[in-house]
């Protein structure tokens, strides 16, 4: 049984600092900590608590195996100490280890007191599943640390620490409970720092979780987690705090950086409010495309606009992440493009006040087929020469990249990746495939929610949506003259991917035998597409990317 809590008594505020950090940016992320430390002090807080690996930015994945990475670390260190003077702090950080076998790093966390480290605390629990593989660089702590502030016992723990309560989840990744052990150890205050990445319904999941563990164990607790986006992840912020009775008392804003202040005495704080699914897509991808291209070194965007509803939506949203004045979009009709298309797409970019270029393509099209004419000999046009246009339209965008110094959006989404409906180096040309973890229903559901939000004429065209979806690429192309249905299309690929099922799992779901047989062969042929795909931003349970690793060269078919 856990040790009995002493009634709180002492008077404290603590701040739940989310910030944004940059992998890296050593002199960057101590400005940000300092900074969100004097803000909290100047809102009567007494301890500021940040993010895992804040210090660092999170994932620095190889960057740990360079000793110049984790000295310049330790020197950031050093100068935060001092800056941090007279701003009690816990501050995620890497700490080396010097002794025995294993790993010669411990991802940890500094309370950081008077200019000085007063305890450490270190990471047991290593997650090493989806887009986690931090056991490759640290090695697990054997107890986490309980250290005392102001006549309070803190509970350090890291993000996956809290995530292994046997009363809570039916299947354990791990047999110890770190939770379990600084509530043994007399803590009054359970203390956790996170890089959780978002995805849609984890929100609701670790709600509920915290709260049982509070409720368990009858502790308050303070959780700080990332914001950002760092490459292919998105972290969420949303920071929380919890009553002894499982009561949340204190949630930090979405996808913003930001400090909310917890009274611990009177269990106390600002709950700011929920998002809807919409939403949290829209605020996530937005942050993504945004933090992707200044992280990088990129000042606005440059894409294809087609008319279609995929370029659309990513338009808009590039347009929120870096100003209108700041995105270029560009039509490259060809002859199988029809009058509407390209009336849309400007319409699109007038409403959304980008800059806008035709493009044709008709003339280089036509110069590529002569010069191929004589190779080409006795065999009648197929794919290759819908192939070519898309190929052209990728050479196009990256001459623009190249010359105004923006990243090229590509525009595919997750259901044409997952059936290889795209071509390589031609649509997938890019450097940010920014919606291809929305499955095509989904882009219709957010275009919809834009239009609906809209203060003003909705951005998008009726006409866009409602057009039946078409890659215009020969005459009277469509979509379904290719794939099934979105709907079932969509529906197949999230068991399949997402979920797990396999062919005759998802038969008895109600779909057809051969169609749900033809949906996976081509899921599983086309891995080598999208190795060679721009990365994408995260926001289902499993997207293609980091966080799925299927080797290309085997002979394992679902389907088969």
């Amino acid at each position: 049984m856990p040790v009995a809590r002493k009634p709180l008594g002492a008077k404290m505020k603590v701040a739940l600092a989310q910030i944004n950090p940059t992998i890296g940016d050593f002199n960057g992320n101590v400005e940000r900590i300092v900074r969100a430390a004097i803000d909290a002090r100047s809102e009567g807080s007494q301890l500021t608590v940040f993010s895992e690996m804040c210090l660092t930015g999170y994932p620095p994945r190889d960057l740990l195996e360079k000793p110049s990475f984790l000295d310049a670390q330790d020197r950031a260190l050093d100068r935060l100490k001092k800056a941090l003077k007279g701003l009690p702090s816990i501050v995620g950080c890497v700490t080396r280890r010097f002794d025995g076998v294993g790993n010669l790093l411990y991802n940890s966390c500094a309370m950081i007191v008077d200019g000085d480290v007063l305890a450490v605390g270190r990471k047991c629990l290593l997650p090493s599943y989806d887009v986690f593989d931090e056991d490759r660089y640290f090695e697990p702590a054997e107890k986490p640390t309980v250290v005392e502030f102001r006549g309070l016992r803190f509970g350090l723990t890291i993000c996956e620490d809290v995530w292994n309560d046997k009363d809570f989840w039916q299947h354990r990744m791990y047999e110890k409970d770190p939770v379990e052990d600084v509530v043994n150890a007399g803590a009054d205050v359970i203390v956790n720092l996170s890089a959780s990445p978002f995805c849609l319904g984890k929100q609701s999941v670790k709600e509920a979780m915290l709260s049982s563990l509070c409720r368990k164990y009858r502790r308050q607790m303070v959780y700080v987690n990332q914001i950002g986006g760092n490459d292919e992840l998105l972290f969420d912020g949303r920071s929380m705090a919890f009553n002894e009775q499982g009561k949340l008392i204190a949630r930090g804003q979405a996808f913003a950086e930001g400090v909310t202040i917890v009274d611990l005495e009177n269990a106390y704080g600002q709950v700011s409010p929920r998002l809807t699914e919409e939403e949290e897509i829209r605020k996530g991808l937005v942050m993504g495309i945004r933090d992707y291209g200044n992280k990088c070194g990129f000042d606005g965007g440059v894409l294809g606009l087609s008319g279609g509803i995929d370029s659309a939506l990513m338009a808009v949203l590039a347009a929120e992440a870096f100003g209108p004045e700041n995105v270029i979009g560009v039509a490259m009709p060809s002859r199988y493009n029809s009058p509407e298309s390209l009336a849309d797409a400007r319409t699109l970019a007038e409403r959304l006040g980008i800059e806008f270029h035709i493009v044709p393509i008709e003339q280089p099209f036509g110069a590529l087929k002569e010069i191929l004419a004589p190779v080409f000999a006795g065999r009648p046009e197929d794919t290759t020469e819908e192939n070519m246009q898309a190929r052209i339209r990728g050479l196009i965008l990256m001459a623009l990249s190249n010359k105004f110094g923006h990243l090229v959006l590509s525009t595919g989404n997750k259901s044409e990746l997952a059936a290889g409906y795209c071509t390589l180096y031609g649509d997938m040309c890019g450097g940010l495939a920014a919606i291809n973890d929305l499955y095509k229903t989904t882009v219709y559901q957010m275009a919809k929610h834009i239009n609906g939000a809209a203060q003003g004429k909705p951005p998008i065209p009726t006409n866009t949506i409602t057009r039946a979806p078409s890659a215009e690429l020969r005459a009277n192309q469509t979509d379904q003259d290719s794939l099934p249905p979105y709907e079932t299309l969509d529906a197949i690929l999230k068991a399949y991917i997402e979920e797990r099922k396999s062919l005759e799992q998802i038969v008895a779901l109600g779909f057809e035998f051969d169609t749900v047989k033809r949906v996976l062969r081509m899921v599983d042929f086309n891995e080598y597409k999208r190795r060679q795909s721009a990365p994408g931003l995260k926001v289902t349970a499993k997207a293609f990317g980091v966080g799925r690793r299927m080797p290309i060269a085997q002979r394992f078919r679902e389907a088969d």
